[in-house]
């Protein structure tokens, strides 16, 4: 179960590791979380992913959680007569929204809503910002425009504004038969693509209906501005830094990340970070140098997860990917300089019960050798969110009797979730229930200690405000003053 790797792995499955071997095989070497990507196949291609993993979950008894991704309102241009054009920089050319064919002057953009909220001097990027333009002029039906970096257009290419809000909803009409395809289906996770501002996670929670967590993908400048708004309305936090890369000047992204991460740690929330962190595995068995750091900081940071994209959904080589990101982690993990790193960037967080307890938790689990284990109880997960806020340097356990909890914790750093079958009713049964768990699944020995915590009323969301020192050995604990 990797009970000593805190950061967690997302992979994505695609058609080259959708067959059930391949997806046992990609859990086994360390996955987490299984994103499906609803940009790309059919539901019925889903559908099959998404039984295979409750299969497999099944098979070993371990909670599996799923993310569904939706594709979000994607921009892009129409064709060309010869399905591609050189624009030369310092020339003019047009986006419009005529339907006929383009050529080396101008090309459709069917969105009219574009058009609208483009002002002079608004920048246009195509095909990944490979293309830059700068707007001079426009009307409801067009933009004429100056190449300011010019290159070869083709059809369809993506097109980002990165100095506009479009009047634009979060959630075209695919994603809401999407999203209401996977909720049906019963996915954990749903990740909102390109949002823009905080009401796009109302829209997308009135939606989901409570039946699965909502996670907001960071991938626009807009976004970014509005963060803070945005993770109040969220559960989770991708920073994608492709499309945010290309809107942005990469150089920003860095620093955008690091400051992102810390916002969801100081809010108990997990993050992803994504895209491109093992790139040039979808073609190589081995990494780059610059991957490997890539991955490295992101787990110095203190994310809660680490992505696989193309890696693991066409790349040749899923498995080793894998592999690759479960043998950084473990060895950033234990390095002598990355327990300062994750201290240094804790931040106290006061003003409620919960954030005393589990605040005390990490520290007796720090002072005291004989522990072992954090082990909390939970109904919605939030618990098992505050302690992991703490970046204890204890493993944490997480025990719940609801199935959709154990696996949404499947994304948060350093928890390992176990859902309860016999129901406990008494702290008494909660610890002894939290001592059989932590000795079963290796996080302690008979001879250890662990913390447990659980709030009072028993089975009550939200009342987190007890905290216990308990010995492994259940003569012991059994021989103790009753609780």
């Amino acid at each position: 179960m990797h009970p000593t790797r805190r950061m967690k792995i997302v992979a994505t499955l695609g058609p080259g590791s959708s067959d059930p071997a391949t997806i046992a095989a990609l859990f086994d070497a360390g996955v987490n979380v299984f994103r499906l990507n609803m940009s790309h196949g059919s539901h019925a291609d889903t559908a099959a992913r998404h039984a295979a993993i409750r299969a497999l979950e099944a098979e070993r008894g371990r909670p599996i959680a799923i993310l569904a991704d939706l594709q979000g309102p994607k921009l892009r241009c129409g064709t060309f007569a010869n399905g591609r054009e050189i624009i030369v920089a310092g020339e003019r050319f047009r986006f419009d929204l005529d339907e006929a064919p383009g050529d080396a002057t101008r090309v459709g953009l069917p969105h009219p809503e574009i058009f609208a909220a483009l002002q002079p001097g608004s920048i246009i990027l195509v095909n990944d910002g490979n293309l830059r333009l700068r707007v001079e002029e426009r009307s409801e039906r067009h933009a004429d425009c100056t190449v300011l970096v010019g290159g070869a257009i083709s059809d369809r290419k993506g097109v980002n504004l990165p100095d506009v809000v479009l009047p634009l909803a979060a959630l075209t009409p695919k994603d809401r038969e999407d999203l209401e395809f996977a909720c049906t289906m019963g996915v954990d996770w749903v990740a909102l693509s390109f949002v823009q501002r905080p009401e796009d996670m109302d829209e997308a929670r009135a939606l989901v209906a409570g039946r699965a967590a909502v996670l907001a993908k960071i991938e626009k400048p807009s976004a970014v501005a509005v963060f803070d708004e945005i993770l109040a309305r969220s559960d989770a936090i991708m920073v994608a830094r492709g499309d945010l890369g290309v809107e942005l000047p990469v150089e920003e992204v860095p620093p955008i990340q690091k400051r992102l991460i810390r916002a969801c740690r100081r809010a108990a929330k997990p993050v992803i970070v994504a895209t491109q962190m093992l790139e040039s595995m979808v073609s190589s068995p081995v990494p780059t140098r610059a991957e490997v750091s890539d991955v490295a900081t992101a787990i110095y940071e203190g994310a809660d997860a680490v992505m696989l994209s193309a890696e693991s959904a066409v790349g040749q080589y899923p498995v080793e990917a894998v592999g690759v990101m479960v043998s950084v982690a473990l060895q950033v993990e234990n390095d002598a300089t990355y327990r300062p790193a994750i201290d240094a960037t804790r931040v106290a967080v006061t003003g409620t019960i919960a954030d005393g307890v589990v605040a005390a938790a990490r520290t007796l689990s720090e002072a005291t050798p004989s522990i072992r284990a954090i082990c909390c109880f939970t109904h919605s997960g939030s618990t098992a969110n505050l302690v992991a806020r703490e970046r204890p340097a204890r493993p944490i356990l997480a025990l719940t009797p609801f199935e959709a909890t154990a696996r949404r914790l499947c994304l948060t750093w350093g928890v390992t979730s176990v859902r309860t079958v016999e129901p406990v009713e008494r702290f008494k049964m909660a610890v002894i229930s939290a001592v059989r768990a932590a000795c079963k699944i290796g996080l302690a020995t008979r001879e250890d200690d662990i913390v447990v915590t659980a709030g009072i009323p028993f089975n009550v969301a939200g009342t987190t405000n007890i905290l216990r020192v308990a010995p492994c050995d259940e003569a012991r604990l059994r021989g103790a003053e009753p609780v």
